[in-house]
């Protein structure tokens, strides 16, 4: 099963809230998903982020994709730069 980190519009009309889910690929963006991770307010000021480092870490290490929003808000977090620790350790 191909997973993606992404966003799930919540709220109502002109007011939107995400939830950042993981998700397969084929599913609809606010169909069902496998795990949320957090949320991101945009309207308040500033934005508010609230992601699970440890879980958003996880399923990057088991392979899925963030889509390009899912990966600026993990950046923002300092999920990214911890998965690129991972991924390419530094030489001693």
């Amino acid at each position: 099963m191909a997973t993606k980190i992404r966003l799930m519009r919540m709220g109502r009309k002109k007011r939107p809230f995400y939830r950042v889910v993981v998700a397969d690929s084929r599913a609809k963006r606010d169909g069902k998903y496998v795990e949320s991770l957090g949320y991101y307010n945009p309207l308040t000021d500033p934005a508010e982020i609230k992601i699970d480092a440890e879980k958003a870490l996880e399923w990057l290490k088991k392979g899925a994709i963030p889509t390009d929003t899912a990966r600026s808000l993990l950046s923002k977090v300092g999920v990214m730069a911890k998965f690129h620790e991972y991924k390419f350790p530094k030489k001693s």
